[in-house]
């Protein structure tokens, strides 16, 4: 039997916990009750429970302390979070520590018998205490889940399709299902946020929780139904008496403002159903899906919170070529002298351009960002500027990209990323620009001596001498016979200083071969004739 702690400052809440559930039932018992954390580590440690049902903010130690010291003393533990604080960054605190659930207040009966059963379950797969009956089922529901998963995986999301003439009766044996003749549709829920608001144990708590609910609202209606969740979306299969058709969307809709009423727990997290077109047979799923991910992407335009409802594909009504092109025309001038200013005005000349067309999808405005992120990396390569693996910047653009709830925010996101890639580009490049000048430098301060031209100073780097002119003069703030003559200058101040040797000897060290030219240069960069200087330093 588990043991179980309930810790809450409200004596009130412990009690409703404490009787909402038949323990016995569950094979559980309720040893003990705190309504601090100071008491309720006390209890973990003499108690030694299983799991704690515990307030995220309670005086002592708050939930989030409390759960981290009792991992500490007992790492096996579980727990379960409940409280009316609406902010989603504490469950997600929560989650990092592995807590089984969150739940807010009011707790409602149904939802903590839900989780105390997966908690049980949990339980009882870690201690090995199923029975062979259970592990059966278990196993057994494990197979068909991976098998109706299956749908999806192998003839949907992997770019398969149904056959339009695809017979239910294989179908049902093949992936077992109970699918009936009537309606087929599809739906897409997808949630957007910034990329950093969640872990990915919160998304995943956010597409379980997700998940429920549309179960719970269609289920009764449905002959089947599944939900498969991945990533940020829940793809959702119906089927249906066409009779029910009007009730599934309605009872679809109503799950959805259930869901927005819950906002706070969903941490700024924005939800959109895109529901596809129905079809007669099993056969049209697939193109039922096609057009609930278009009208998934149609948030990008139409915003989020909405049921939006697919239709059949409509003619793309942007120009991408010519947008592209003039994109790329703009951009590549752009980069050839690594202005990153011109770089963030020709991503907003491509998003004026975009949003000015009437009637662009969010579909095809998603595709022009991942494009423009394409032709970003293609003229990096083609001018042998390097970021990283392309390959996983335009994974990780299209993956922030998914994530964004309007056009808007899409395009800020392709500039920002875009521009702190070109940002390492530049600094590396100068960065590259700067080792053969001080390379030149090197050279120079070791052969000063020597009569130095400019063509054989940028041999020596490898460039050209008018590149190589133009690069020193960029880095160095003056150009190549500037640098030589200071360098001979100080030399030449130095055996001035410190030698005896007679100007003309200095002059010849220092690689002039004209006393006059010296004399003037050594005047005109210190201000003294040579003796002078001697005479005033030595």
């Amino acid at each position: 039997m588990m043991k179980v702690i309930v810790a809450d400052d409200e004596a009130k809440v412990c009690q409703l916990i404490c009787s909402l559930v038949d323990w016995a039932s569950l094979d559980m018992e309720v040893a003990g009750v705190a309504h601090n954390g100071i008491e309720a580590l006390e209890l973990v440690e003499t108690l030694r429970p299983d799991l704690i049902i515990t307030d995220i903010r309670m005086p002592g130690y708050d939930g989030l302390e409390l759960i981290s010291r009792a991992k500490a003393a007992k790492p096996d533990l579980d727990f379960i979070v409940v409280s009316g604080y609406r902010h989603f960054e504490y469950a997600q605190s929560a989650i990092k520590y592995g807590v089984s659930d969150y739940l807010l207040k009011p707790i409602k009966k149904a939802d903590l018998i839900e989780t105390l059963l997966r908690t049980r379950e949990k339980y009882l797969r870690r201690t090995e205490q199923l029975t062979s009956a259970e592990q059966l089922k278990m196993t057994l529901q494990s197979d068909i889940d991976k098998l109706r998963a299956g749908l999806f995986a192998n003839l949907l999301l992997q770019g398969g399709a149904v056959s339009p003439d695809a017979d239910i009766a294989r179908i049902n044996a093949d992936y077992h299902f109970h699918f009936a003749p009537g309606c087929f549709q599809m739906f897409v829920a997808k949630l957007d946020c910034p990329a950093d608001a969640l872990c990915q144990d919160g998304m995943k708590l956010l597409t379980e929780r997700l998940e429920k609910a549309l179960r719970d609202a269609l289920q009764e209606r449905c002959a089947d139904l599944e939900i498969c969740t991945q990533g940020c979306r829940a793809y959702g299969i119906l089927n249906f008496p066409e009779e029910e058709r009007k009730t599934v969307r309605k009872q679809l809709k109503n799950a959805l403002d259930e869901l927005l009423l819950q906002q706070a727990l969903f941490g700024g997290a924005r939800l959109t159903i895109g529901l596809g077109a129905p079809a007669a047979e099993i056969g049209g799923i697939g193109e039922s899906l096609a057009s609930a991910q278009r009208a998934a992407a149609q948030r990008l335009v139409e915003g989020t919170g909405k049921l939006i409802e697919g239709g059949a594909q409509e003619a793309e009504t942007l120009d991408r070529d010519a947008l592209l092109a003039e994109f790329s025309k703009n951009f590549e001038a752009a980069l050839e002298v690594l202005d990153a200013d011109g770089a963030a005005a020709a991503i907003a000349a491509l998003r004026t351009r975009a949003f000015g067309a009437p009637g662009a999808s969010g579909q095809e405005l998603f595709r022009l960002a991942a494009d423009a992120c394409s032709v970003y990396l293609m003229l990096l390569r083609n001018h042998r500027l390097t970021e990283g693996d392309t390959q996983a910047f335009y994974e990780r653009f299209t993956g922030e990209a998914d994530l964004c709830p309007d056009a808007g925010a899409l395009f800020d996101t392709l500039s920002r990323m875009v521009g702190e890639s070109l940002e390492a580009v530049v600094r590396d490049r100068r960065q590259a620009d700067r080792r053969p000048i001080r390379a030149a430098k090197q050279y120079i301060q070791q052969n000063y001596r020597s009569p130095l031209s400019l063509e054989e100073v940028s041999g020596v780097v490898g460039f050209s001498a008018a590149y190589f002119s133009s690069l020193f003069k960029k880095e160095s703030g003056q150009n190549f016979l500037e640098y030589l003559s200071e360098v001979r200058m100080n030399k030449a101040k130095e055996l001035l200083k410190e030698t005896s040797l007679s100007v003309a000897a200095v002059c010849e060290q220092v690689g002039y071969n004209d006393l006059k030219h010296f004399t003037q240069s050594f005047k005109k960069f210190t201000g003294l004739k040579p003796n002078e200087f001697r005479k005033l330093y030595s």
